[in-house]
């Protein structure tokens, strides 16, 4: 298409610093308006930090998670909507309506003002909202980063007991709406090969309604600092600290067999652990709590320095659809151990050392080889960071993406 895209950005939370999916809306929105489109995100809270010349359209909801009681986050006036009524009943049984409540205030919005938007991507709400949107004459992409039945097997494997179980069950109840709604659609994003076939696996969508399109690096952030003096004792990740899914309690172990031989071996984690979780228990059970630091809250900057001081980065996650932080540490040049956990082989390929997920002996056997070969550690940093150069740019990813938008937008014109 000759003419500029009006492109509608869809994300019911999409703050660029509290997960994978504010990052993927604020880089692909940079991205697109680069290639001269024109670009509106609407978002729900937290919100997404753009440049002043992409839209920024506010859906605000009752934003639970910040509340200091959600039971009491209720008004009086909140009872005159059914869409908060839900959402403060459904949060506070233990669900998580976000992506519903979402998707049911976007439409409203769209009936009211009906905006003039050639393609509508929306960035993995899966509400029967959209499905509303294509009636209303849009055409509709929506991105599935993984299947986040994914998330849900782990957390219940890994819950200790049976109330903890069917808490999980019950948080991820969600997923219900989410499948049938991407069965319906015709045009889903994926960001690997890897979630393309557990899409279809687990949500029975057949295969020739996905694309994939790898996600970018921010090359020019995410770069080596010279000038930073590297650690020699070093390790660092990135991983929600409590979560199953990303394996950080395989890296603590590990870090417990290499400080048998390197004792003055330390670990840096970007996140927080939740008091008295099973983070800190296993921290303090191996006598780990002067070996490990928890850093958070961070700009991209203030992580880059710390990426700078490494001497190795470390993925310990049994799952990822695509695996940012990976990308970051080789974009930073920064040798790279990775366990096989989804599609954090496609991201790494050969630049990097990849072992079998849930083994804190491979994941101990390797880095300590590594710590031990400082020439294959410069080896790996130089492929890591031309890996990422070469494959992986914000704006291939958008230019694949528009691809895709003009395929719809024909699908819709000719139905």
């Amino acid at each position: 298409m000759s003419q500029p895209l009006k492109i509608c950005l869809l994300g019911y939370r999409s703050q660029p610093f509290s997960g994978g999916q504010g990052i993927y809306i604020r880089y692909l929105a940079h991205a697109l308006r680069d290639l001269g489109h024109d670009v509106t995100v609407i978002s729900g809270e937290p919100y997404s930090h753009l440049d002043d010349d992409i839209t920024l359209v506010k859906m605000p909801g009752l934003n639970l998670f910040a509340a200091e009681n959600a039971m009491k986050a209720l008004r009086w006036h909140h009872f005159k909507d059914r869409i908060d009524l839900f959402e403060w009943w459904s949060h506070n049984s233990g669900g998580f309506p976000e992506p519903y409540t979402f998707g049911e205030r976007l439409v409203r919005w769209f009936k009211k003002n009906k905006p003039d938007f050639d393609i509508i991507h929306d960035n993995q709400c899966l509400a029967p909202g959209l499905l509303k949107l294509e009636k209303m004459g849009y055409p509709v992409v929506t991105t599935i980063h993984h299947p986040i039945t994914v998330d849900r097997d782990i957390a219940i494997n890994a819950a200790p007991d049976w109330k903890l179980r069917l808490l999980a069950k019950r948080w991820h109840s969600f997923l219900t709406m989410q499948i049938k709604v991407a069965r319906k659609l015709q045009h889903i994003l994926t960001v690997s090969e890897c979630s393309k076939r557990d899409i279809a696996r687990d949500f029975k969508v057949r295969p020739d309604q996905m694309t994939v399109v790898l996600n970018g690096i921010d090359s020019e952030i995410f770069s080596p600092r010279p000038a930073i003096a590297r650690k020699s004792n070093r390790l660092m990740t990135i991983a929600s600290a409590d979560h199953p899914l990303k394996g950080l309690n395989y890296l603590i172990d590990a870090l417990a067999l290499l400080r048998q031989d390197r004792p003055d071996l330390e670990l840096t984690v970007i996140g927080a652990p939740k008091p008295g979780g099973p983070t800190e228990t296993q921290i303090k059970s191996l006598g780990l709590e002067d070996a490990i630091t928890f850093r958070h809250g961070l700009e991209p900057e203030e992580i880059v320095e710390l990426w700078a001081e490494a001497t190795i980065a470390v993925s310990p996650s049994v799952y990822e659809g695509f695996g940012l932080p990976a990308g970051e540490a080789m974009a930073c040049g920064v040798p790279l151990v990775s366990a096989a956990g989804g599609a954090l082989p496609e991201v790494v390929g050969d630049a990097g050392i990849v072992v079998p997920v849930r083994d804190s002996q491979a994941l101990a056997r390797e880095i300590g080889g590594l710590l031990d070969d400082p020439a294959r550690r410069d080896h790996l940093a130089k492929m890591g960071r031309d890996r990422i150069l070469n494959a992986f740019t914000w704006k291939r990813a958008a230019e694949q993406s528009v691809a895709l938008y003009e395929t719809a937008i024909n699908q819709a014109r000719n139905a």
